[in-house]
């Protein structure tokens, strides 16, 4: 498999997931009475980013992806999100706000070509994070061993937060790519 092809179906998969539970969350918090902020402020715990924060740095790792094995820099609107979701927790903005930054994210992974990002898997990446901490890695194992798993980390973690919230969501709204593969007659109850 290739580095373009594990990694940006993959994040499209995750984040057009992610911009239908919220869509499931607001219909939700309205039959409830809960406000979007409420809604988004949602944690697990007091240490925990809440909702917004989260739904903010999964869309922000997966377009850094692309820009570190691209080469380029990642825009700073978009470490924007980053810097919100960690210093701005107590400002969720709208419902609209994340669906436009999913939406803007979900459009840069579509304009991605089909092996561009294919001669990055071996070459040498250092990921250096905010607090200092740095790691020398390939583009594949960059791929792997932080860019996939941090992103489901944090659509995840929004997932169990509208869960928390009482927000009807199964199996089926997690990878409702995989409807695709459906054998047909075999759904139950169908």
């Amino acid at each position: 498999m290739t580095l373009t092809a594990m990694l940006v179906p993959t994040l499209v998969h995750q984040l057009g997931a992610l911009r239908a539970w919220l869509d499931k969350g607001e219909a939700h918090a309205a039959a409830q009475g809960m406000t979007e902020a409420e809604l988004l402020g949602v944690r697990l715990a007091v240490d925990m980013f809440p909702l917004h924060s989260q739904v903010r740095v999964a869309a922000f790792l997966a377009q850094e992806a692309i820009h570190r094995l691209r080469g380029t820099e990642t825009p700073a609107e978009v470490v924007d999100w980053r810097t919100h979701a960690a210093t701005r927790q107590a400002e969720p903005g709208t419902l609209a706000d994340l669906r436009a930054i999913l939406d803007r994210t979900l459009e840069f992974l579509g304009a991605v070509g089909a092996t561009e990002l294919d001669p990055a898997a071996d070459r040498p990446l250092s990921h250096a994070l905010p607090m200092g901490m740095v790691f020398d890695m390939t583009g594949f194992t960059y791929v792997r061993d932080w860019a996939l798993p941090q992103t489901a980390f944090h659509t995840d973690m929004a997932y169990a937060l509208l869960r928390s919230a009482g927000v009807a969501l199964g199996k089926q709204d997690f990878v409702p790519h995989m409807f695709a593969y459906l054998r047909p007659g075999t759904m139950p109850g169908a």
